[in-house]
């Protein structure tokens, strides 16, 4: 008893000594709360807790963690500070028996005075960059009243929104759009685009960000994608805050549209929905509006749930599209001195019912594991029916008052030219069922960065479709019979695949890793396509048989039908090796990658299965300098392999369209690309000044083009695939914003040139030679904004310059210059009315066809009346294309052929909107701080502009 007495006294005492002499290290990760990414070279200091005075210190790596030297056991203060961001303290106790303490992440927050009431945005700094991530305040950029995102996003310095909704920044696209870092609708912008009002947001970040792969492990897969991330005000970030905004207008113009939101520190619930038929063209100027007369319903519901050990992303979305499209074409094909011409007329109606969802769950069972599982699914249904006419002629039909060559076919004029003619109607229906679903595990097993990643993935579709197309062909220079078409075909799809994949990081020095990867993918497609005669059904009826698809009634067509079977069984290998240091980031990998591909192949008569053996490499470059947190250069290079289908492998004649034959080349070779790309970004805070330069340059070795051969006399075009050298392009670009002495005064500058090196192959002399056509593009774009309490005002212009030079045609050069200059004001007066107004002139010069030589003023207005408690709702009154100048003609050239379009849309139209907003904020207090539903300043008074957006005072 004596003996274990004195067993556990002197067990006791040697804990006391341990506890007294003890280390433990103090580790952590320090998180940039605005820009929602990791924070390198903040400062960490461990302080004394009885006097404050300091023990030890460091600061944070790249990756934003930190591992302060070991100290006694004992109590302290946590220090963590970043110039321009608020400091963070956190007591700390330390206890021998943990000699590892893990404080876990530590956010830190910008520096700013908030300032009650109005806020002078004159002041706020348009651009902000930290590392790879330009920020937008949205403040800075002055929108009208009930703007969706939409209309700030065309603001942005750099920034394009095309007529498909695309958007490009800084001449990258944007794949995706976030809130708060969280994935919103998946990939579908338009949801965000178009719904999302601009009082919501607070700030917009554009960066590169990467897969759940490299993410988590490090390891460069290559699928990093450009987003667009917004920063919802704090203040909307807890409560529930809706907008509902109803227009009609002229000319059966409509808009009905609302979301509802429900933010609080881990959940975030956004419902939304609408229904229009103006394309939701924006009041900034050339809006969407060009692109036939398109109906569109959604409704969709985003849900985001974030706790410390699984975070929840998924959404589900309706769409519903209808769009009724009637387009005139006129172009022109290089073949010889005289070339080929084509109009075209085409009248169709389709509509759309489309279901998607997809879902994120991202589980952290343990520090050391990582678990990630997606599962996506969706149904879609199509329908479309068109009515085309086209002509071919043999020189230029726009001739002796020849104002529309399709209607004045007959006249004498074009008898010499008119080649041949084609009238087709037809119809088309089909379904698609898909499903898919990715897992990703990952386990950390060290610190220091070894760790292994297990992934796997399924996937299915299921599809089917039938179609009826009627077609009648007439040949004048060579007199025959007209060639009639009928023909019904079936086609069921049916497609999966699956992975599974292996990858391991081994730490081989400090900062320095070896990345192993292994990847297997079976891929299995089929279609089955029946094609049956139906001859006998009258051209000009567009009226099919109740009957006409029975199948007593048909005749199958052994030609024209297809049948076509793949199997794939791809294998990757990479090796890839990551630095990382205090200011340099560096990645070098290769892939190789051995295929096999079976296909099973019935058509035009024949029946073969093929096997090819191939193998891609893929190297690849990426290197990252930072100067400092606003200074950085990017270097990338990725070389690829492109294999040609093997339908494009087969010797078989496709002649469904007997004016456009296609035929295969047992002799294509594989392509290589090879893509290089630097970028250069630097900020200065002080002077409001971002700068920003990329230079990228492309080849491609064994580029795949279509040789083609023409019959003048018929106007029946035969293409074959064939490779061909030289095919490169080189682009540049440079941004500017900077704000002036007072800051209420910004510029901002956006320059991008190109020049392509495009071979292709031209028909001249009855047989085809190679041709070379080089095309310098530049672009330069000004912007002049001035801000103040009560008005806005800025001044615009760009000018594009193509210079096209053909090396075989030099009477298809061109130099053209499309200019277009304007402006913008708003001016917000004390009774809460506010007017906006847009007016620009855009011009085109250089163009062979004077119709395209234009000169178009586009004025739009807006005026707007906010009113009810806190300007709970507002009334606009909206005018689109004052003048009735726009048009909806374009021009696309590339190395073989010239073509015009121009499309239906109402383009001058009037729109009244009623926008209700409700709020409901954390709190009565937080309702009086931030202006509640009142809004209202000091002694009662309501600032300059009144209340605004959303319950707060505006920002201006």
């Amino acid at each position: 008893m004596k003996k274990s007495l004195l067993f556990l006294c002197l067990s006791w005492m040697s804990l006391l000594l341990y506890a007294q002499g003890g280390k433990v290290t103090v580790s952590g990760l320090v998180w940039d709360a605005d820009l929602n990414e990791a924070m390198g070279q903040a400062t960490v200091q461990l302080l004394s807790a009885k006097d404050s005075s300091f023990v030890n210190g460091g600061v944070t790596q790249m990756n934003g963690r930190f591992q302060l030297p070991a100290v006694k056991a004992g109590k302290y203060l946590l220090k963590v500070s970043f110039i321009g961001y608020q400091s963070q303290f956190k007591n700390l106790q330390l206890a021998a028996n943990r000699p590892k303490h893990d404080v876990g992440r530590i956010s830190l927050s910008a520096d700013a005075i908030m300032m009650q009431e109005a806020v002078v945005v004159g002041h706020v700094a348009p651009v902000q960059m930290s590392e790879d991530t330009v920020v937008f305040n949205s403040a800075a950029y002055k929108v009208a009243e009930g703007s969706a995102l939409e209309e700030l996003v065309k603001k942005l310095p750099g920034a394009e929104v095309d007529d498909e909704g695309k958007i490009t920044i800084n001449g990258k696209s944007i794949s995706k759009i976030l809130i708060d870092g969280k994935e919103f609708f998946g990939d579908d912008q338009d949801m965000a685009m178009k719904n999302i009002p601009v009082e919501m947001v607070e700030k917009l970040k554009t960066y590169e960000r990467q897969s759940d792969l490299a993410r988590i492990t490090g390891i460069d897969d290559g699928e990093e994608e450009t987003v667009l991330d917004l920063s919802v005000k704090k203040e909307m970030k807890h409560g529930m805050f809706s907008n509902v905004d109803a227009a009609g207008g002229t000319k059966s113009r409509y808009s009905l549209k609302g979301m509802v939101n429900r933010f609080d520190d881990v959940q975030k619930l956004t419902v939304m929905g609408g229904l229009n038929n103006v394309d939701d063209r924006g009041i900034s100027g050339r809006g969407r509006g060009n692109r036939g007369l398109r109906t569109r319903k959604d409704f969709g519901v985003n849900y985001t749930n974030e706790t410390e050990k699984l975070e929840i992303e998924g959404n589900a979305r309706f769409g519903y599209n209808k769009n009724d499209n009637q387009s005139k074409t006129s172009s022109e094909t290089f073949l010889d001195a005289s070339s080929s011409f084509e109009n075209a007329r085409s009248l169709s109606l389709s509509t759309s019912n489309n279901f998607n969802t997809d879902f994120k769950f991202e589980w952290k069972p343990d520090t050391l594991t990582n678990i990630i599982i997606r599962p996506r699914f969706s149904y879609g249904k199509d329908d479309s029916n068109s009515n085309n006419t086209s002509a071919t002629f043999n020189d230029d039909p726009y001739r002796d008052g020849i104002t529309d060559p399709l209607e004045q076919m007959a006249e004498s004029a074009l008898s010499d030219i008119l080649v041949n003619s084609n009238r087709r109607w037809s119809t088309s229906n089909g379904n698609s069922t898909d499903a898919n679903l990715n897992l990703q595990v990952n386990r950390r097993l060290s610190n220091d960065g070894r760790n292994i990643t297990l992934r796997g993935s399924a996937g299915y579709t299921d599809g089917d479709s039938e179609s009826v197309s009627l077609s009648r062909i007439e040949y004048f220079l060579n007199p025959q019979d007209p060639e009639a078409i009928n023909r019904y075909s079936v086609t069921p799809t049916k497609n999966w695949n699956y992975s599974a994949e292996a990858l391991y990081s081994e730490p081989i020095f400090k900062g320095g890793w070896l990345q192993f990867r292994y990847r297997y993918q079976y891929r299995y497609s089929k279609s089955d396509r029946a094609t049956y005669d139906i001859g006998g059904i009258p051209f000009d009826s567009f009226e099919l048989p109740v009957d006409f698809d029975n199948p007593d009634n048909l005749t199958r067509d052994d030609e024209q039908s297809q049948f076509a079977e793949y199997r794939n069984f791809i294998h990757t290998a990479a090796i890839s090796l990551r630095v990382t240091r205090e200011k340099l980031r560096l990645n070098v990998g290769l892939n190789f990658v051995p295929q096999k591909s079976e296909m099973s192949y019935k058509y035009q008569g024949l029946d073969t299965a093929v096997v090819r053996h191939v193998q891609n490499f893929s190297p690849n470059i990426r290197f990252r300098y930072r100067f400092s947190k606003q200074t950085q250069l990017r270097l990338d290079y990725r070389g690829s392999t492109s294999q040609p289908s093997m339908t494009d492998l087969l010797d078989v004649v496709d002649d469904s369209d007997p004016l456009n034959i296609t035929r295969g080349n047992p002799g294509l070779k594989p392509s290589y690309n090879n893509r290089i790309s630097s970028e250069f970004r630097t900020f200065n805070p002080d002077k409001q000044r971002h700068m920003m330069a990329r230079l990228d340059y492309t080849n491609t070795l064994n580029s795949i083009s279509s040789r083609m051969s023409y019959d003048a006399e018929t106007g029946v075009r035969t293409t074959r695939p064939e490779n061909i050298n030289g095919d490169w392009n080189a682009s540049a670009m440079f941004m500017l914003s900077t704000a002036l002495k007072n800051q209420k005064f910004t510029i901002n500058t956006f320059t991008r040139g190109s020049y392509s090196n495009q071979p292709s192959y031209l028909f001249q002399n009855d047989e085809s030679m190679k041709n070379v056509t080089n095309n310098l593009s530049l672009m330069e774009a000004l912007r002049f904004n001035y801000r103040s309490d009560w008005y806005d005002f800025s001044l615009n212009g760009t000018i594009r310059y193509s210079d096209v030079k053909n090396k075989l045609q030099e009477s298809n050069n061109m130099n053209t210059y499309d200019f277009s200059y304007g402006g913008e004001a708003t001016v917000r007066f004390p009774w809460n009315m506010e007017l906006s107004t847009n007016i620009s002139n855009s011009s085109r010069r250089g163009y062979s066809s004077a119709s395209m030589n234009t000169d178009e003023l586009i004025w739009n207005a807006q005026l707007s009346q906010s009113f009810l408690k806190g300007n709970a709702a507002t009334i606009t009154f909206q005018v689109f294309d004052i003048l009735r100048n726009q048009s909806n003609v374009s021009r696309n050239i590339t190395a073989f052929m010239r073509r015009d379009s121009e499309t239906n849309a109402i383009n001058s139209y009037c729109m009244l909107h009623f926008i209700y907003r409700l709020n409901l904020f954390g709190g009565k207090q937080a309702g009086r701080d931030e202006g509640g539903f009142g809004g209202f300043g000091p002694g009662g008074h309501r600032p300059p502009g009144g209340g605004g957006g959303f319950g707060r005072p505006r920002r201006f």
